[in-house]
């Protein structure tokens, strides 16, 4: 060919190349998703979604609904702390969550463990040749099948293989105990939110009967006007005090509501779920710990979940160290196949194999390896200082909640003290108001010192189981059932 037409089409070849990828550039575009533009059209516009009925059409599908077990369901409308929490784990996602990384993790590690064994796999192949006539040569076609067997096995890594499956033996502990941590959790979210519902509903009782207490003050103001022994100041007051008790009452009411809505949410059901517990006692005695803070802090660092998966964390990130150093090292490794070919001029067939043995020397990647090793030992450096940071942490809560729960059973004596002043100083005012020696004013002064009283009381005594919770799941014995394991002694502040 002439080299000037040879050229001349070379030209022509690289012009409509260029001007089909110029082409091809100028039509890119922002791509359409469920049928509208991607993004918005500037950047003062907002994006405009597809229609509703299209996205509930490609929305994933819904959660299943929360179970409630039909020995549960029979008695739905007293369910006990035992049950809720029961129920909580059966439907809270949290737990599902942890479960199915742990049941991840734990199939990571089953892979892993493989890289002891060889990998063998297997092929069935048929091929056609056919070759070409020339210089002489005749054509030839011919047709080969039969199975074939490849098998390729790590012998030695110098610790690359062990320390991978370490680290994912490290990662399944990690996950376990996160997801006993994540059981805590969700039990103490669930007995906060479950002392809390009880607390308002025994401070609506509370104030039931200071309501009632008013309107008897009322009725007793009205009654000496009536006779022309009291002003009518005397009554109007005592109409403010009921007004107020009846408003603070209708406020508990509305907040009662909430903290159900919230225990539901806790356990995992809709908030207008139709339940409610049973009359939860309200006369357990207040006991001291027979454990010191120093007692306590020792048993959380042994028993702590998420203390004990920080750690897993921090020798998974020594195993990866352990594995990217091995990369710098030889590697032996074996590989072999084995073929049984059928021709047509061979029809029994016949059997061929190789067998190879290598060394693989890593010599220079960009030094790419060793930074890699250096980025994993900086790594384990921070996950151990992670674990040290959290053990610290650990401490602080448990010597926290010790405190605070020690607080909580002074507070329940000395409301219980409180009450009991508080009745006494009301009854005096009333049976002096109605003798005719006392004033309406130090009727009410006492009536409302006895309704703080009683909100006081029923608070503090809720407030302290909720503490001995709180301090059960800091020092991680928190049970799956509730329960608090801690050794208690009675005390002073029994009543």
């Amino acid at each position: 060919m002439n080299s000037s037409i040879f050229r001349a089409r070379w030209r022509t070849a690289i012009g409509w190349t260029s001007a089909l990828l110029l082409a091809t550039v100028g039509c890119v575009h922002t791509p359409s998703v469920s049928g509208v533009a991607g993004t918005a059209p500037s950047p003062d516009k907002p994006w405009t979604p597809p229609p509703a009925k299209k996205r509930a059409a490609e929305a994933p599908p819904p959660p299943p609904a929360a179970e409630v077990p039909a020995d549960i369901a029979e008695r739905i409308a007293k369910l006990t702390l035992t049950d809720i929490v029961d129920l909580a784990l059966r439907n809270n996602p949290a737990t599902r969550l942890s479960w199915s990384n742990a049941r991840s993790a734990a199939a990571a590690y089953g892979s892993t463990k493989g890289a002891y064994f060889p990998t063998i796999d297997g092929n069935v192949g048929v091929t056609r040749i056919k070759t070409l006539s020339a210089q002489g040569r005749s054509a030839v076609e011919q047709t080969t099948y039969g199975p074939s067997l490849q098998l390729s096995w790590l012998l030695l890594d110098f610790g690359g293989r062990s320390g991978s499956i370490d680290a994912a033996r490290q990662a399944l502990l990690a996950a376990d105990w996160t997801h006993n941590a994540t059981i805590q959790n969700v039990v103490l979210d669930v007995e906060q939110a479950y002392f809390q519902y009880v607390a308002t509903r025994s401070l609506l009782d509370a104030q039931r009967t200071t309501y009632q207490e008013a309107l008897r003050n009322l009725e007793a103001a009205e009654e000496r006007h009536r006779v022309g022994l009291a002003t009518v100041g005397d009554v109007l007051l005592a109409r403010t005090s009921a007004s107020q008790a009846r408003l603070d009452m209708e406020t508990t009411e509305g907040a009662l509501q909430t903290t159900r809505g919230a225990l539901a949410l806790s356990v995992g059901l809709p908030a207008n779920t139709p339940y409610d517990i049973s009359p939860p006692d309200t006369t357990f005695p207040v006991e001291g710990l027979v454990d010191s803070v120093g007692a306590l802090i020792d048993r959380a660092l042994e028993s702590r979940p998420d203390l004990a998966a920080s750690a897993a964390d921090v020798q998974q990130a020594r195993a990866r160290v352990k594995q990217l150093r091995s990369e710098r090292l030889p590697a032996l490794t074996m590989t072999g196949n084995a073929n049984r070919t059928y021709l047509r001029t061979l029809p029994s067939g016949g059997n061929s194999y190789t067998v190879n043995f290598g060394l693989s020397i890593p010599l220079f990647a960009g030094f790419s390896r060793a930074y890699d090793q250096v980025q994993a030992e900086a790594q384990a450096e921070a996950a151990a200082a992670r674990h040290d940071a959290l053990q610290q942490q650990v401490v602080f809560e448990v010597y926290s909640s010790y405190y605070a729960l020690q607080t909580a059973a002074r507070r329940v004596r000395t409301a219980a003290d409180l009450l009991a002043s508080a009745q006494q100083s009301e009854e005096v005012a009333l049976g002096r108001y109605r003798a005719g020696v006392g004033t309406v004013l130090d009727l009410l002064s006492a009536q409302s010192a006895l309704a703080s009283a009683r909100a006081q009381q029923v608070q503090a005594r809720w407030i302290w189981q909720s503490a001995l919770a709180q301090l059960a799941h800091d020092t991680g014995v928190l049970d799956s059932g509730g329960g608090t394991p801690f050794d208690l002694a009675p005390d002073s502040t029994r009543n």
